[in-house]
């Protein structure tokens, strides 16, 4: 077996960590490879060779990443497969189960996680930080960084971009200014397009994925464009803004076709002898209503049309006396095949009751970071492919609705989830959120399929 034919920029990055490694130079690279473009695999060979060199002197070169199970594991299995692709199985061995040794060297896997211990290692070979805009700051310069500093061991952070304050964008724009100042590169960034010259079938999966999400949607943004967002800024762009302006009308009543409906519920004490409106001041109950339609995406895939047809918006009324209301419009009105619920916290009473009421149409929706992040992602990929239009005119109801999507905005976690919101002091959310559980709502109402034998 041979090892796997590393692409050009993958040995120029390996070129420049093993100059450093070998010259003592203590240099820092920072490595943006667009998402499965093979940045992986240039590791392992680096580590593969590094352990090589070393295995008659001697010395520990460290990889962390931000959790040892899966990601860690995944790096060990890998340099575990071409240590035996290049001859040396039964050769290497492995040590308390994070570290692989040739000879004298090992190659060690951590975990950058705050509960992990990796108080006490040295990285005398070489130090990486895999997923590095996952990392925090603070991790990094307090205990990893310090692994390299009495050997001036090389550091290499490898990554895809996140927001502007995460540690891998905090390295890159260090190194591009000591790059201006001597010229010796340190910073390597590789978008799917640079991929895609040598892999044409990479390409084309990317291609795909920007017409399914967008091109300036989160995850294409950072994965594959290796563009950062901005800490806390808008949801929407401008031009996204006007992508969700339709141009049919607000139906009051359904004209055929199906219907769905997402359901943001107002904060209320229950028990309070003040009324909703005082307890929340304008913070609103809202049903959207919204017709689906399905139809092939640019790639053939069948994906939902949503048109937002009406609002139900109610300030003041409380859970229990509004609860005959909204079943009455869901079911009898506009009979949705699909409605989503705002579970969470006091809303989890309406959302039983529906769910008793109507049973499978309604899907509770509790949210958590992730599953906030889930509608999120959503929201912006069905504003991205055109496929979301609200309603022309400018009622009371429309103006609320576009001042929401004016103001909302977004926060990115480290993680890879988006927060969305609308600044407390600005307004509230309660169209925005509607609208978010109104799309998931959407993706569930699949078509009906025709079943059975044609007469012959």
């Amino acid at each position: 077996m041979t090892l796997p034919i590393l692409r050009p920029y993958q040995i120029e990055i390996l070129h420049a960590v093993l100059r450093s490694v070998q010259a003592r130079a203590g240099l820092t690279f920072s490595v943006e490879v667009s998402r499965q473009g093979g940045k992986n695999e240039m590791s392992a060979q680096l580590e593969l060779l590094l352990l090589v060199l070393h295995m008659l002197k001697g010395g520990d070169a460290i990889k962390a990443s931000p959790t040892f199970r899966p990601q860690a594991l995944i790096s060990l299995a890998r340099l575990r497969d071409r240590l035996d692709q290049s001859g040396f199985q039964g050769v290497w061995k492995q040590d308390h189960g994070y570290a692989i040794r040739l000879g004298r060297a090992r190659q060690v896997f951590l975990s950058a996680d705050s509960t992990a211990s990796v108080i006490g290692h040295t990285a005398g070979i070489l130090l990486e930080i895999d997923e590095a805009q996952d990392v925090p700051s603070d991790r990094y310069s307090k205990d990893f960084r310090p692994m390299a500093s009495s050997t001036n061991s090389t550091t290499v952070l490898y990554g895809t971009p996140w927001d502007d304050l995460s540690l891998l964008e905090q390295i890159k724009q260090v190194n591009l200014e000591a790059e201006v100042r001597d010229g010796v590169r340190r910073h390597f960034r590789f978008d799917w397009e640079h991929i895609a010259q040598y892999v044409p079938e990479y390409g084309e999966y990317v291609r795909s994925e920007r017409e399914r999400l967008g091109e300036d949607h989160p995850l294409f943004r950072t994965q594959y464009r290796l563009l950062p967002l901005g800490r806390a800024g808008r949801l929407f762009t401008t031009a996204q803004v006007v992508q969700l302006r339709g141009d049919h009308q607000r139906q009051r009543f359904p004209a055929g076709g199906i219907h769905v409906a997402g359901l943001d519920l107002a904060g209320a004490d229950e028990d309070s002898d003040e009324p909703l409106a005082v307890v929340r001041p304008r913070d609103s109950t809202v049903l959207t209503l919204a017709r689906v339609t399905w139809g092939s995406d640019p790639i053939g895939r069948i994906a939902p049309s949503i048109q937002v047809l009406d609002h139900f918006a109610d300030v003041g009324t409380r859970h229990s006396a509004l609860f005959q209301t909204l079943l009455d419009i869901i079911r009898n009105v506009w009979k949705c095949k699909a409605v989503v619920v705002d579970a969470t916290g006091i809303g989890a009473g309406v959302a039983s009751f529906l769910k008793s009421a109507l049973r499978s149409v309604v899907e509770p929706f509790t949210f958590t970071s992730s599953s906030k992040s889930e509608l999120a992602f959503g929201l912006l990929a069905a504003v991205n492919a055109g496929r979301l239009k609200m309603y022309a005119g400018a009622d009371e109801n429309a103006r609320e609705f576009w001042k929401q999507m004016e103001l909302a905005r977004s926060a990115i976690r480290p993680n890879l989830a988006m927060n969305f919101y609308v600044d407390p002091r600005e307004g509230h959310d309660d169209y925005l959120m509607s609208l978010a559980l109104a799309v998931h709502g959407a993706q569930g109402a699949t078509p009906r399929q025709a079943t059975g034998r044609l007469p012959g």
